[in-house]
């Protein structure tokens, strides 16, 4: 049985694979559109939505303050271990399936299944979380035009119990209150749609929301950099490294997103070169940017004040920094302008997220781990339309009805898991097939993955342990599925009773 486990797939095999024309994709990007994908999945709720609270701290960890700027640093290179990591396969084995499909060439079916089912955790479960928040900006965004969208229409039944009067003030049903968050499940279902008819179209309208809510960034600091006081970086660290490991492992949900960039390998004109761009070229643009904003958002509130202010208030940190400079002329202008790039930013994260899982789903069931319907390519479209339509259902449904808590963490927790064992994956493959043509190789093989390994532990450390707790139930459920269906229906297994 442990054979079994430990079976690998072949990677010419996997390469002659994506060949056949059923299973074929669309290959219609560019270099361009590559960087902007991984623009459009990095830059988003993390940077939108997470800084307040890895500044100011929970009641479950520290604030890192100031230093906030030093957990961007910490964050960054640790991502971008993982990063050059994931150009060499991307490069090397250019397959829809991203992390799963590196496993399962090098560390064999079972790690590759876990990996996979730990995926939905950054794609899927992320995106439930991203879309309720966006449901939140829209709210606010359109009320400042005087339209103003029932509260029982955009909460979740959960939250919905802790606001006094909305459960009882909805309207019921035989006795029911109906509450549910029409607007998630509205911006999941349109981006579905968009999703299906093509991955050329999706990724001109990614390319416009990047260039948008770049230049409402660029915008916050503009203007906010007039409010910047430099002693208000004072403590600069009032929590120690306690609090800056704690602040990273809280913004690493900013960074999650350039491995996304992977999962359109199949349809990306010339992969072993743009690939690696696009990976590293995002992560980069990204990494500079945050640092900046970090910077401003820090000189605006100081430290002492930010820990005072609601949870509520510190999940919408860029607005809340230009309403704390009490700006004399245009201040609500300046907000609105703010929140319609929130707006636009977590769109764009739905979108590449949306694309993400699909893909690896499509891969999975390729090689026999999931029911052979979900690896139907649309006869028109040429997009995987089978899990890009189930994955919508499920991120919309789920989006209507549960609550954004734990969420970030939950996500971190899985992405970060998923990167160590891609980084494991280099180590393996530069020893078990040194000679294979690669399109780009990691440096400094093998101090690069094991840095990388490294700190995506020590991050993982930082999350609180009620996470741990529900990352290990959730691989449990995963293998119970695996072993009544992926290791009995496995293409390599079939491939081994009925050799061709």
């Amino acid at each position: 049985m442990l054979k079994q486990l430990l079976r690998r797939k072949d990677l010419d095999a996997i390469l002659r694979e994506s060949e056949v024309p059923q299973h074929q994709l669309k290959r219609a990007l560019g270099a361009f559109d590559v960087v902007m994908l991984g623009i459009g999945a990095i830059i988003g709720a993390g940077i939108f939505a997470t800084i307040g609270t890895a500044a100011a701290g929970d009641a479950s960890r520290l604030g890192a303050g100031p230093a906030l700027i030093l957990s961007f640093v910490l964050t960054g290179v640790a991502c971008g271990f993982a990063a050059l990591c994931y150009a060499e396969f991307a490069a090397m084995v250019p397959i829809s399936g991203s992390a799963y499909t590196y496993s399962y060439a090098t560390m064999g079916e079972f790690v590759a299944w876990i990996i996979g089912w730990d995926l939905i955790i950054e794609y899927a479960v992320g995106n439930v979380a991203v879309a309720i928040s966006w449901g939140n900006y829209f709210k606010t965004f359109v009320a400042g035009f005087h339209l103003f969208i029932p509260d029982w229409l955009s909460t979740d039944y959960r939250t919905a119990g802790r606001i006094p009067g909305l459960l009882e003030n909805a309207p019921h049903i035989f006795g029911v209150p109906i509450v549910f968050n029409i607007l998630a499940f509205g911006i999941v279902s349109l981006i579905t749609i968009v999703l299906v008819i093509g991955i050329r179209e999706s990724a001109r309208i990614n390319t416009l929301m990047v260039l948008l809510k770049l230049a409402v960034l660029g915008f916050f600091v503009f203007v906010g950099w007039k409010y910047v006081k430099p002693e208000n970086w004072h403590p600069f660290a009032p929590n120690g490294w306690g609090g800056i490991q704690a602040g990273a492992a809280v913004v690493f949900f900013a960074y999650i997103g350039f491995d996304a960039v992977s999962t359109v390998a199949e349809e990306v004109r010339n992969p072993k070169r743009d690939l690696p761009r696009g990976i590293i070229g995002s992560l980069i643009v990204c990494t500079v940017i945050y640092i900046v904003v970090a910077a401003v958002f820090t000189g605006i509130i100081p430290y002492s004040a930010l820990v005072q202010m609601l949870a509520t208030k510190q999940a919408e940190p860029l607005t809340l920094a230009l309403e704390y400079a009490n700006i004399e002329k245009y201040a609500g202008l300046f907000v609105g302008i703010v929140a319609f790039g929130s707006v636009v930013a977590h769109t764009a994260v739905l979108l590449v997220f949306q694309l993400g899982q699909p893909r690896i789903f499509f891969s999975m069931a390729r090689d026999g781990l999931l029911p052979a319907g979900f690896a139907k390519v649309h006869p028109k479209f040429r997009t995987p339309y089978v899990t890009t339509i189930l994955t919508g259902v499920a991120v919309g449904v789920c989006s209507m009805f549960v609550s954004i808590d734990e969420m970030v963490d939950l996500t971190n927790i899985g992405t970060l898991f998923a990167f160590a064992l891609v980084c494991t994956g280099i180590l393996i493959l530069r020893k078990r097939d040194p000679n294979r043509p690669r399109g780009f190789r990691t440096p400094w093989v093998p101090v690069v993955p094991m840095l990388g390994i490294g700190s995506c532990l020590y991050l993982m450390l930082g999350l609180p342990a009620v996470t741990w707790v529900r990352f290990g139930g959730w691989l449990i459920v995963g293998m119970v599925i695996y072993f009544l269906y992926g290791f009995k229906k496995s293409g390599l297994l079939r491939d081994q009773v009925s050799p061709k």
